[in-house]
């Protein structure tokens, strides 16, 4: 059968169109990799540690090489926005759960409180039992300082640095790429921040 010319015409327009969006979707993906800022000092990583997590074993920078990590701050017995943050926080664990390229590492503010066990306890109440949600424990002036300095997290301090009344805590995560290297805050308590998040994981993990 002899096509038409308007059925002709109606294929280049299909064909124009497909095109064109495959470019634009190609040239969004471009775009946001580029938007994506690499956050902090010139040259700043995240530095070395070796905490204990949730099972007694050590987990150290060595554990994550390759890996977009999100990196948080938390308390088991947070009253207040623990709870708020890491039902957010579940929503991504979800997304990422099988995905070996990704890691969620929660660190505790309170180590006195939050051993080992209690830690592992814990991460059973909110069925993150997989190797993709590590609770993690260890020296607290260590944890504070890979808070502050390393992880840049913007923090509410009570007391005074490296004594017992040292306290620190924050809504904020960080969204940390392969190379150790910064390239996000997010307010864990607000859903629409983490679903940011996510997608910023998504762009660093395909990158």
């Amino acid at each position: 059968m002899k096509m038409t010319k308007g059925a002709k015409l109606a294929i280049i327009a299909i064909i124009a169109t497909t095109v064109i969006g495959i470019a634009s979707l190609t040239v969004y993906i471009v775009q946001s990799r580029q938007q994506l800022p690499v956050l902090g000092e010139p040259g700043h990583h995240a530095g070395s540690f070796a905490f204990m997590n949730q099972d007694g074993r050590t987990l150290t920078e060595k554990d994550v090489a390759g890996k977009v990590t999100v990196v948080e701050y938390f308390f088991t017995t947070c009253p207040g926005i623990c709870k708020q943050m890491n039902r957010n926080l579940d929503r991504v664990y979800k997304e990422f759960r099988n995905n070996p390229d990704f890691m969620i590492l929660s660190h505790t503010v309170d180590p006195e409180m939050d051993s080992v066990p209690v830690l592992h306890a814990y991460a059973a109440t909110i069925d993150a039992l997989g190797g993709n949600w590590q609770f993690l424990t260890g020296n607290k002036d260590t944890l504070y300082r890979m808070a502050r300095e390393e992880y840049l997290l913007s923090v509410e301090d009570s007391g005074k640095k490296g004594t017992e009344e040292d306290f620190i805590h924050t809504q904020y995560v960080c969204l940390v790429d392969g190379e150790r290297r910064l390239r996000g805050f997010y307010d864990a308590t607000d859903s629409a921040s983490v679903g940011k998040m996510i997608e910023d994981a998504k762009i660093l993990i395909s990158d």
